[in-house]
């Protein structure tokens, strides 16, 4: 595409020495990805500027530049106010618009959206539909896996790896939604057919700074779901009833509601919720059709989960015995109220349980079935919310025996500070503090004896651990197998 064909597109833009109509191959915004024909854009970022790097992308092959501000460089130059909207239309634009050809899924909430996700998936997949998925752990591409940085990619990511999807017929998309990603309008663009919400409760808000700034930039996917009605391609919300920003969300879209929950009337329910350590069977009840279900999975937070994905799913026009039975097969997603078996005889999980309602409601789910003590290890990731450290704490030791308070990725701060603000919210309660995740892994270990459980909580799938400056290996999962069999020796 010619470069003045592209720049139609932008309504408000200046150019300068634009003597040349260049051929753009491909777009950019890392310099090091730069090649023969990109258009590189500028993105000011909150460590990099992305204007100090022009010249780099144009030693690199780079034809054009798209910029905030005027740069010295021999390539055309086009000026706009605000670059990373104008990235998102662009590689809209460029790309072939690949989500007006799928159909996309978008679940956001405060907890429980990769899982979600991943139950969509495996419905999808049992429907015989080919499918793409972008969150947190990975980009998975029918069943090719990249890595990913953000929960939420940029647009230009997420447009490229949407055209990537739609040149490998993928005909349904499901993308996990963060906040970050819809307050700074990396979604724009993204034609969504279907928009999830799972739940809300404190978390990112060193970014957001209050709860009704969080829970507003969670209500842009529902405001962004499209504004007429065409009833040939309807777009529906899907709502999680017993959650009070529900309300809120139904106002803020003009598109079709489907609700769901536990507690409050809503369109898919659950109810006689029967839990044991290995799973849940509950009635699910639909607009058409009742069914006893039983799960590979435990928790009243699952069941959301679950009835989150089935409505989603009956929103997505997918037959209920399909989603039925691929739910029963299901057997959960790493890192996620994940069983570790090293032989030992007493219950070890992993979870990414990172925010106070995650933590509480991971914890009250092991207490319906321990009958030994309950060991609950546990920290608060550095350069992040430090309003949540002393509630994970507070909650740690109310609902668990043996609370182990340990580090979760300090990244630039003092493991010993992070530890010492958790500290606050269980001034004379009993609790170990042990820095060294390890060795907190190490000490559960010993001490645990028949019945007992062990929650290893905040990192879930993650195998790393990052401290100041350096991402070091480290699988909470693979530290507890070593810790168990080490003790068997």
């Amino acid at each position: 595409m010619k470069l003045n064909e592209l720049l139609t597109y932008l309504t408000d833009h200046q150019t300068y020495d634009f003597t040349e109509n260049p051929f753009i191959q491909s777009i950019e915004m890392d310099s090091r990805e730069v090649g023969n024909g990109s258009l590189f854009i500028c993105i000011e970022g909150y460590t990099v500027d992305g204007h100090n790097y022009a010249k780099k992308a144009v030693e690199n092959g780079a034809v054009a530049i798209l910029a905030e501000k005027e740069i010295d460089v021999n390539v055309p130059v086009v000026i706009v106010k605000d670059t990373k909207r104008a990235m998102a239309l662009l590689a809209d634009i460029f790309y072939g618009q690949p989500t007006h050809q799928m159909h996309l899924i978008g679940v956001t909430g405060t907890n429980g959206k990769t899982t979600t996700t991943h139950i969509i998936e495996s419905i999808l997949n049992e429907a015989n539909k080919k499918t793409g998925l972008i969150g947190t752990m990975y980009i998975k591409i029918a069943d090719e896996i990249k890595t990913v940085k953000n929960t939420t990619p940029e647009s230009l990511t997420l447009q490229k790896t949407f055209n990537e999807m739609m040149k490998k017929k993928v005909s349904h998309a499901i993308m996990e939604v963060s906040s970050h990603a819809l307050h700074l309008g990396r979604i724009h663009g993204c034609d969504f057919n279907v928009a999830v919400f799972t739940n809300l409760s404190q978390d990112h808000l060193d970014y957001h700074e209050t709860m009704k700034d969080y829970q507003f930039a969670k209500g842009l996917l529902f405001a962004q779901l499209g504004n007429r009605f065409n009833h040939n391609e309807i777009k529906v919300a899907v709502l999680n009833e017993d959650e009070e920003a529900s309300k809120e969300y139904k106002k803020m879209t003009a598109a079709k509601i489907l609700t769901y929950g536990i507690d409050q009337q809503a369109d898919i329910m659950a109810k006689d919720i029967k839990m044991t350590s290995q799973g849940t069977q509950f009635n699910l009840i639909t607009p058409n059709a009742e069914k006893i279900v039983t799960i590979n999975m435990v928790g009243k937070f699952s069941v959301y989960n679950v009835l989150a994905a089935v409505a989603a799913c009956l929103a997505s026009s997918i037959d209920l015995q399909v989603i039925i039975k691929a739910i029963e097969s299901m057997v959960g997603v790493r890192g996620r109220f994940e069983l570790v078996d090293a032989g030992q005889d007493y219950t070890v999980i992993v979870d990414y349980a990172h925010t106070p309602d995650s933590l509480e409601n991971v914890l009250q789910t092991i207490k319906q079935f321990a009958t030994g003590r309950v060991f609950c290890i546990v920290g608060c990731g550095g350069d992040r919310d430090k309003t949540k450290r002393p509630l994970m704490a507070k909650i740690a030791s109310v609902y668990s025996d043996e609370p182990i308070f340990t580090s979760d990725n300090p990244r630039s701060e003092d493991p010993l500070m992070i530890l010492k603000d958790m500290e606050k919210g269980v001034e004379g309660l009993h609790y170990h503090l042990i820095h060294d995740r390890e060795e907190a892994i190490q000490l559960a270990v010993k001490k645990a004896i028949k019945g007992d459980v062990i929650l290893i909580a905040g990192k879930g799938h993650e195998t790393y651990q990052q401290i100041g400056n350096q991402t070091l290996d480290f699988d909470d999962k693979e530290i507890a197998i070593k810790a168990i069999r080490l003790l068997k020796q």
